[in-house]
């Protein structure tokens, strides 16, 4: 019986596929990066946080709502593959998906932002302090 419990708890990291039956927060930080799906989503939230300024200006509900389009996505992936193959395709499920993915990109919003940068003459006062 402890063997059992030993090897449950020794894996804590997730397939893509085991990632996509319900949403919950931090899904993204429990794949296993060596999928190259994973790698693929952990960019494109890369992507998404400079397009909006950059991670380190980005406000809680920002990195929020980038993991839950994130996880949208994978989800209409994975059901556009199945209608792909010919297997199940639930035409609702998906509907939704796509319609909450558009509310998040546009609260997010679709145009880039600036990363704030410094001006000319602090970047040279910074240099000079170095």
């Amino acid at each position: 019986m402890a063997d059992k419990a030993k090897k449950r708890s020794v894996r804590t990291r997730q397939t893509p596929a085991e990632s996509l039956g319900r949403f919950q927060s931090g899904w993204l930080d429990r794949l296993d990066s060596r999928y190259a799906v994973v790698q693929e989503l952990r960019q494109r939230f890369e992507v998404i946080a400079a397009d909006l300024g950059g991670l380190d200006g980005l406000s809680y509900y920002q990195r929020s709502l980038i993991e839950r389009s994130l996880w949208l996505e994978a989800v209409m992936a994975r059901a556009e593959e199945q209608f792909a193959k010919g297997g199940e395709f639930d035409s609702t499920v998906w509907i939704q998906a796509v319609n909450s993915y558009q509310g998040i990109a546009s609260k997010l919003g679709l145009k880039r932002a600036a990363k704030p940068v410094p001006s000319l003459s602090e970047y040279i006062s910074r240099q000079a302090g170095k």
